[in-house]
């Protein structure tokens, strides 16, 4: 499959059950180790609440032309001093293993980058993946014209 047969289109609040399962194989894929992750029905749930909202959360879904979704984007929005104010975060992008390498990731950063101009966003983040491990990933977002500038760590609250 070549990219110039994948369309993205913005993921409808109904579609949630696709995110949900799309998110889920990708954090399976990210913590093969990890039960937490396994748990379908809560990243399902999760995503059905996220897109109903519709003005914080929004999924891009890659699709073949004859409709199999082969890849996933999402986007939230955030606010930062240092951003001049509001821009965009990639949470998950997820690539169907047999789809790999054949540009469907770079057509969702394309709709991605696209969406972030019509929002006013004056850039995307992405979390840096761990490296050597992920070192192919890395790669892929710097091809894409991201630009590092280090990880993120984060705080359990609960």
């Amino acid at each position: 499959m070549t990219a110039n047969r994948i369309v993205v289109e913005m993921a409808r609040a109904d579609d949630f059950q696709m995110v949900g399962t799309l998110v889920n194989r990708l954090l399976v894929e990210l913590f093969p180790d990890e039960d937490d992750y396994r748990d379908s029905d809560k990243h399902v749930f999760a995503a059905k609440q996220l897109l109903a909202a519709g003005d914080k959360v929004w999924a891009l879904l890659a699709k073949t032309q004859g409709g199999e979704i082969v890849g996933l984007l999402t986007l939230n929005e955030c606010s930062a001093i240092y951003a001049g104010g509001n821009f965009g975060e990639i949470s998950e992008l997820y690539v169907d293993g047999t789809q790999r390498s054949c540009g469907v990731g770079a057509r969702l950063i394309e709709a991605a980058r696209a969406f972030a101009v019509s929002k006013g966003w004056p850039e995307i983040e992405v979390g840096a993946p761990p490296q050597p491990e992920w070192k192919r990933t890395f790669d892929f977002y710097q091809s894409q014209g991201f630009v590092y500038s280090g990880p993120r760590l984060y705080l359990p609250v609960d």
